[in-house]
């Protein structure tokens, strides 16, 4: 999605006839399919693998999402489409990696997450750790770093003349975002322990509050004059109790009084008094609320498209502003044109559509 939203002419192959196995998929609901025309093919049938390769001979990049070793059966192998155009990016988008002792195990962003010490670091003590979007692996850890992957192998070919191999992990790219953390780790500033650390809601500045509606807050006043002006708002400053801030024994009793202030406010209430101030209090919006926020409204942060709003593309430019090309396609909705448009003979299409490949 990212790589089309920057004007990259994406192709989507897919199954012909899979079932989607998210809701919405093969629909104008399906975002992150957005931008890119759809080929459904079955590459058991005669000529359809040897269609896709001449698809990829025109490619300066691939992504796949298999398992290690399913492209290599379908005929479809990076060594064999590195042969074939050795300018090309080949990027492997996995769980646990190419290799490894798990790469042949079946995953999801929880298991690849709780594999990297990014997991345990979350929620309160004494429970389970909470389940998160799967934000940290699938989307952050996994498809934007290959997408960063690819962009670095097409930049290098442009010296080298040469593609290559991009093995994005989703178990590697939750580590690197978590890099901070390792290096505070070491250095003896961060525990294992959850709620004990300044920024995993042990300290009474940086943390969640409800208020007096059911809603909440979120408090992230870390430098010493954004906690004075949270003191003032909260009318706190003159409390002796408060003057020590990194004073980590009291930070639970700390916690509790502030706590009790927030309850006393609704959320609008409280966000109207933060408004425009750098106490950073902002109010926790549900899905529909952020679309309403003034600041989201007024940078266009969501845009509609063939009737859903969605995320706009990011980040912004300011000569080349990236753009929506397309809805999301249905499967198969283009693939004539797309073969046909990529080089592949009118008569292989016709053979193509007469065996039930396309």
């Amino acid at each position: 999605m990212v790589l089309a939203d920057m004007g990259a002419e994406v192709i989507r192959v897919a199954q012909k006839g899979a079932k989607a196995p998210l809701p919405h998929q093969n629909s104008a609901y399906d975002v992150p399919a957005r931008g890119r025309r759809s080929l459904a093919i079955d590459l058991k049938k005669p000529g359809a693998a040897a269609a896709v390769l001449q698809l990829i001979d025109a490619s300066d990049a691939l992504i796949e999402g298999f398992r290690p070793g399913v492209m290599e059966r379908l005929g479809l192998g990076p060594d064999l489409c590195l042969q074939r155009n050795p300018k090309l990016v080949y990027g492997r988008m996995t769980g646990w990696g190419q290799t490894g002792p798990l790469a042949q195990t079946a995953g999801h962003d929880l298991n690849y997450i709780s594999l990297t010490g990014a997991l345990q670091a979350m929620g309160r003590p004494g429970v389970p750790p909470p389940v998160p979007l799967n934000l940290i692996g699938d989307y952050g850890g996994g498809g934007l770093l290959l997408a960063f992957g690819i962009v670095c192998g097409l930049l290098e070919a442009r010296t080298s003349g040469l593609g290559q191999v991009v093995d994005a992990a989703m178990t590697d790219g939750s580590a690197l975002l978590a890099a901070v953390f390792y290096g505070l780790r070491a250095g003896g500033s961060w525990s294992t322990e959850r709620s004990a650390n300044l920024l995993d809601g042990a300290a009474h500045f940086y943390d969640t509050y409800a208020c007096s509606d059911g809603k909440y807050v979120s408090v992230g006043a870390l430098e010493p004059q954004f906690y004075a002006l949270l003191l003032e708002k909260l009318e706190l400053r003159d409390d002796p109790a408060f003057e020590d801030q990194h004073d980590r024994a009291r930070w639970p009793a700390l916690k509790e009084h502030v706590a009790a202030v927030f309850k006393t406010k609704t959320r609008d209430q409280w966000a109207e008094l933060f408004a425009g101030s750098d106490a950073c209090v902002t109010p926790i919006l549900d899905w529909d609320e952020a679309l309403r926020h003034p600041h989201n409204r007024e940078r266009a942060t969501f845009i509609e498209l063939a009737g859903v709003t969605q995320p706009a593309p990011a980040p912004r430019f300011s000569r080349t502003p990236p753009q929506v090309t397309r809805p999301p396609a249905r499967s198969g909705e283009h693939s004539e044109g797309v073969l046909a448009d990529w080089g592949v003979a009118a008569s292989d299409i016709a053979e193509l559509r007469k065996v039930g490949a396309i």
